[in-house]
């Protein structure tokens, strides 16, 4: 699987709110790290972050806006949009995936306005 085919298909897993439908594209050691807050490393970890806002969400829309590879890096615009607890939130996002030759996901960063979300979520 490519990079970029391995990204798009995680995006539109995310679409099920369901962390544990996502895990399986990473690897065992991988790190996200949504830049605001502190990196986390290992699959258990990173499910833990997801499923605060995939496992709750009524709906959840990863939108790639553009997306870049270069080598096994992937670089995406996006617009992730979730319905919680009654409330949208559309979160402009620039991530970037690191993804390894079996195609899994080794790491993962997200650029974005933290005011924004949580002005969103009231």
């Amino acid at each position: 699987m490519t990079p970029e085919k391995t990204v798009r298909e995680f995006c539109a897993a995310a679409s099920r709110c369901r962390s544990a439908d996502v895990l399986g594209y990473f690897t065992d050691d991988a790190v996200y790290h949504n830049i605001p807050l502190e990196p986390v490393r290992g699959r258990d970890a990173i499910q833990a972050i997801l499923a605060q806002f995939l496992d709750i969400a009524s709906k959840v829309e990863f939108e790639i806006l553009a997306l870049a590879v270069s080598g096994s890096k992937v670089l995406t615009e996006r617009v992730d949009r979730f319905v919680i607890g009654g409330k949208r939130i559309d979160l402009p996002v620039m991530g970037t995936f690191e993804v390894t030759a079996d195609g899994r996901i080794s790491a993962w960063r997200d650029y974005f306005d933290m005011q924004q979300f949580t002005k969103q979520m009231g």
